[in-house]
C-alpha cells in the first residue's frame, strides 16, 4: 500500500498544481513532478543512480521528437497565415457553408480524422485547428474542440500504428490483433454518437448544435461507417480511408445544406465564393502536398516508408561513458546503451513529420507563394519564439515519463496499473479503457501506451478469464481517449494556436468527455 500511495503521488501532484486555481505552467509543474519521480526512485524504489541519470538523459533527448513536429507545424501555419492562403482558405470555406457547426466538422472532425488515418503524431490538431481559428473560432474553445475531436480515429491512426505496432510485443497472431481491432472500432463507433457534439459544445451553444444536428449525425456517420467496416478486415486503413469518405460526403451535404438549420440574417445563396477554383487549389497547396507526403510515406506499398525507415547502421561513434551514437541509412539517429545502461534513445530524421513533410513542404511552398526573404525570416523567427516554453515543459514530461516507466514490473506506473487490476478483479473490463487512458497522459500517445500497458493488460485478462481481445480492444480505445487530456498534445496544440499557460483549465474540461467515452467503452464492452 506504500508504494502504491509514492507512485500515484506525483500524478496527484501534477494534477492538483496544473488544475489548481491559478495552475502552475506546465514548463514549471512537468520539471518540478519529474525531479519528484526521481527523488522517489532514488529513495523508496532504490534504483540506482546511474539508471535514473540515464533516464533523465533519454527523457530530454526524447523531446526532440515532439517539439521539432509542432515546430514544423507553426512554420506551415505561419506561411498560410503570411503570405494570405489562410484568408483564402477561409473565404472558400465560408463559400461552402457559412453555418459554424458545419465548418467545425467538415474541418474538425472529418478533416482531422483523415489526417489522423495518415499520420497521427499530434498532426491533424497541427493542421486543423489553426484553419478553424482563421475561420474566426476562439483559439483556446479550438484547442479543447481539436483534442476531443482527435480521439475515434486514433487506434488506427498513423497507418494503424497504435494497433499493429502498439501490441507487437505481445505475441498475438494476425487473426488475434485484427479481432482486437475490432473490438476497438465498434466501441468507436458508439462513442462517436456522443463525442462530436460534447466537442462541439465547447465552441458553440446547445441549440446550435440540436439545430444542425442531423447534419452533425451524417458527417459522424459518414466517416465512422466505413471506418468500422474496413476495421473487419484490416487494421491499417480504416481512419484514412474512412476519414477521405467522410471529408468528402461531409463537404457535399453541407453544399446541399442537409441537416443545416438556417443560420440568423443568413442568405439563401450560401454556396458562392469570392475566390475563384485556382486561388483555392494554390492556398490548399501546403495543405494538399502535406496529405500527399504524408500518405506515400506512411503506405508501405508505395515502397518509401521502408527508405525512410532503413535501420541500416550507416557509422557508429564511441561517445565514452555517455554511449554509442550511430546514423543509420535513414539517418536515424541514435544514443545506445546511456551510461553503460540498457537505456537509448532514438530520432527518426526522415520519418518523423517534421522535416518530412513539414519543413519540406514549406520549403517549396516560399517559391510557390513568392515570398519576400523579410517574410521567410519572419516565418522561422516566430516559430523559434514560440517553442522555447514548450520545449522546456516537453523535456521535464518525457523525463517524468521516462522515470515513471523505470523499474519493469515494480516501476511505479506498473504498480499503479496492477494494484487496479486487483480492486476490480473480474469487474477489469470496466475501467481497462481508464489505464489506456492513463498511459496515453503520461506519454503522448496511444501507441506507447498500448506498448506499455498492453502486456498488464493481457495477464489480467488471462489471471481473471476474460477475453484477451476485448480487454486488449478497451485499452486501444483508452489509449485514444487519453488523447483528450495528454500533457504532450495539450502543449503541442496550444503553442500552435498561441495560448499560453492554459494547459491545467484545458485538462478540467477535456477529462469529462474522456469520462463518458469510458463509460461508453464499459456499457458496450458487456455485449461483446
Amino acid at each position: 500500500m506504500t508504494t502504491l500511495l509514492i507512485s500515484v503521488t506525483p500524478i496527484i501532484l501534477l494534477i492538483w498544481m496544473m488544475t489548481k486555481k491559478n495552475g502552475i505552467p506546465s514548463h514549471i509543474a512537468l520539471p518540478i513532478t519529474a525531479l519528484l519521480v526521481g527523488i522517489l526512485q532514488y529513495f523508496h524504489f532504490n534504483t540506482d543512480f546511474t539508471l535514473i541519470s540515464a533516464n533523465v538523459i533519454a527523457g530530454s533527448l526524447s523531446a526532440i521528437t515532439p517539439i521539432s513536429i509542432v515546430a514544423g507545424a507553426i512554420l506551415v501555419n505561419r506561411l498560410t497565415f503570411l503570405s494570405g492562403a489562410e484568408a483564402t482558405i477561409r473565404s472558400w470555406l465560408e463559400g461552402i457553408s457559412k453555418n459554424q457547426v458545419a465548418q467545425l466538422m467538415i474541418i474538425g472532425w472529418a478533416f482531422a480524422f483523415m489526417i489522423e488515418g495518415a499520420s497521427g503524431f499530434g498532426t491533424p490538431a497541427a493542421i486543423a485547428a489553426p484553419i478553424l481559428v482563421g475561420l474566426g473560432f476562439p483559439p483556446l474553445k479550438v484547442a479543447m474542440l481539436a483534442l476531443v475531436m482527435n480521439s475515434v480515429p486514433v487506434s488506427f491512426g498513423a497507418v494503424g500504428t497504435p494497433t499493429w505496432f502498439g501490441f507487437s510485443n505481445l505475441g498475438l497472431d494476425m487473426e488475434t490483433l485484427q479481432e482486437a481491432g475490432k473490438v476497438s472500432a465498434l466501441i468507436h463507433l458508439i462513442a462517436a454518437f456522443v463525442i462530436p457534439p460534447m466537442a462541439l459544445r465547447f465552441v458553440v451553444k446547445w441549440q446550435e448544435i440540436r439545430k444542425n444536428y442531423l447534419f452533425v449525425l451524417l458527417s459522424t456517420l459518414s466517416c465512422t461507417v466505413p471506418y468500422f467496416l474496413i476495421a473487419q478486415w484490416n487494421y491499417e486503413f480504416p481512419a484514412l480511408v474512412g476519414g477521405a469518405i467522410g471529408l468528402l460526403l461531409s463537404v457535399l451535404i453541407a453544399k446541399a445544406q442537409i441537416g443545416l438549420g438556417k443560420e440568423e440574417g443568413q442568405t439563401e445563396d450560401i454556396q458562392k465564393t469570392t475566390v475563384t477554383g485556382a486561388q483555392v487549389f494554390k492556398a490548399m497547396t501546403p495543405t494538399l502536398l502535406l496529405i500527399l507526403i504524408l500518405v506515400v510515406t506512411r503506405i508501405k506499398q508505395f515502397g518509401l516508408k521502408a527508405m525512410l525507415t532503413d535501420n541500416t547502421e550507416m557509422f557508429t561513434l564511441s561517445f565514452g561513458p555517455l554511449g554509442d551514437f550511430s546514423v543509420s541509412n535513414a539517418l536515424i539517429l541514435k544514443l545506445s546503451h546511456i551510461l553503460g545502461t540498457d537505456v537509448g534513445w532514438a530520432y527518426k530524421t526522415l520519418y518523423v513529420p517534421a522535416a518530412i513533410p513539414f519543413l519540406l513542404v514549406a520549403l517549396i511552398s516560399i517559391p510557390v507563394f513568392n515570398l519576400q526573404r523579410n517574410v521567410v525570416k519572419q516565418m522561422f523567427a516566430e516559430t523559434a519564439n514560440r517553442i522555447k516554453m514548450p520545449f522546456i515543459a516537453l523535456v521535464g514530461a518525457l523525463i517524468m515519463v521516462k522515470l515513471m516507466m523505470t523499474g519493469d514490473s515494480n516501476s511505479p506506473i506498473m504498480v499503479t496499473g496492477q494494484a487496479f487490476s486487483d480492486l476490480m478483479g473480474s469487474s477489469w473490463q470496466y475501467v481497462a479503457a481508464y489505464l489506456g487512458a492513463l498511459g496515453a497522459f503520461f506519454s503522448g500517445s496511444a501507441t506507447v501506451s498500448n506498448l506499455t500497458f498492453g502486456a498488464i493488460q493481457q495477464t489480467i485478462a488471462i489471471n481473471v478469464g476474460i477475453s484477451q481481445t476485448t480487454i486488449l480492444g478497451l485499452q486501444s480505445v483508452g489509449g485514444a481517449m487519453g488523447n483528450m487530456v495528454c500533457i504532450n498534445n495539450i502543449i503541442a496544440v496550444s503553442t500552435i494556436l498561441g495560448i499560453a499557460n492554459k494547459e491545467g483549465y484545458i485538462i478540467k474540461r477535456t477529462v469529462k468527455p474522456m469520462i463518458v467515452y469510458g463509460i461508453v467503452a464499459a456499457i458496450v464492452s458487456t455485449f461483446i
